[in-house]
């Protein structure tokens, strides 16, 4: 393998393998694979369709896709990142580099790379911002006995690496640690700014919020946070499921967390909805109204 012809396989084509498979395609990189365990699922077309307008390589299984593979990048649900290592830990080929981008705990991240063992260089990754627009130019956290090797290889396809240390957990941990803020800046939001408009005072509380923080625009802030929550909160609260955990590895009772990941889950399956849906690119007082009214 060199810089710039790695055979890389995905395991899991959500939102984030789309992104940076197809912005390493785009970057050149000729052999790319993908697997999903939706594919094979009505609901898996818009995938497939989706690799395969991209020129990437739609795999028949995880197996298929990590033949021959170089390095191996796990975007799965944080749910799923111990099975999705489990399912292709006898199919690796040469000790290829996997990289864990789920958003797990460093405890996760530990189990995973105890079970690959010495069929893959294992190593930390964390996505330290939107996906989107950057893509496979996202800031990333990179941790582990590997992170050092395979940073100047990442590199070289444009990836954006910041190394987090040597111990694998190291990344997981910031990434983990931070959700407390950003996902529960987002929960805050979502209750205060709903409770405003039910009791018809919106502007007002912004307003005084702008007495506290003169900086921040508060309806931009309340458009973006709840029209995250409405089309990623279900993925969202298992991630804040995952800082939970994180937080009791560090002996630390998760008690703020326990209401973020409910908040993230009630306006994710909301968000679901046409009428809220309908709402998203308008925001304002419409969003705040289709939301309450979907949760009344």
């Amino acid at each position: 393998m060199t810089s710039n012809t790695p055979r890389i396989a995905f395991i899991g084509f959500g939102e984030a393998g789309q992104a940076i498979a197809i912005g390493l395609r785009e970057t050149g990189v000729a052999r790319i694979a993908a697997w999903d365990i939706l594919f094979p699922e009505a609901d898996g077309a818009t995938l497939k369709q989706a690799a395969e307008n991209a020129g990437i390589r739609v795999a028949s299984s995880a197996a298929d896709a990590v033949r021959d593979a170089d390095i191996v990048i796990a975007a799965v649900t944080a749910a799923s990142s111990v099975e999705a290592a489990r399912s292709v830990k006898d199919r690796l080929a040469g000790a290829p580099y996997y990289l864990d981008i789920n958003s797990v705990s460093p405890g996760r991240k530990l189990e995973t790379e105890a079970l690959l063992g010495n069929s893959a260089r294992y190593v930390d990754v964390a996505i330290m911002a939107p996906i989107h627009p950057k893509r496979h130019q996202t800031p990333m956290h990179l941790a582990g006995p590997h992170a050092a090797a395979i940073a100047p290889v990442l590199e070289g396809l444009g990836m954006k690496m910041t190394m987090a240390g040597p111990d694998t957990g190291a990344a997981a941990a910031i990434k983990m640690i931070r959700g407390v803020i950003i996902k529960g800046i987002e929960a805050l939001t979502e209750e205060c700014f709903r409770a405003a408009a039910k009791a018809g005072v919106v502007d007002e509380v912004a307003a005084s919020l702008r007495n506290n923080y003169p900086t921040l625009d508060w309806q931009k802030i309340v458009d973006y946070n709840i029209e995250r929550m409405a089309n990623h909160g279900i993925r969202r609260a298992a991630e804040m499921r995952e800082v939970a955990d994180t937080l009791r590895e560090l002996g630390i009772e998760p008690l703020m967390t326990e209401a973020i990941v409910m908040r993230q889950d009630a306006m994710g399956r909301i968000g679901k909805r046409d009428s809220v849906q309908r709402t998203l690119d308008t925001g304002g007082a419409a969003m705040l109204g289709a939301v309450n009214a979907a949760a009344d």
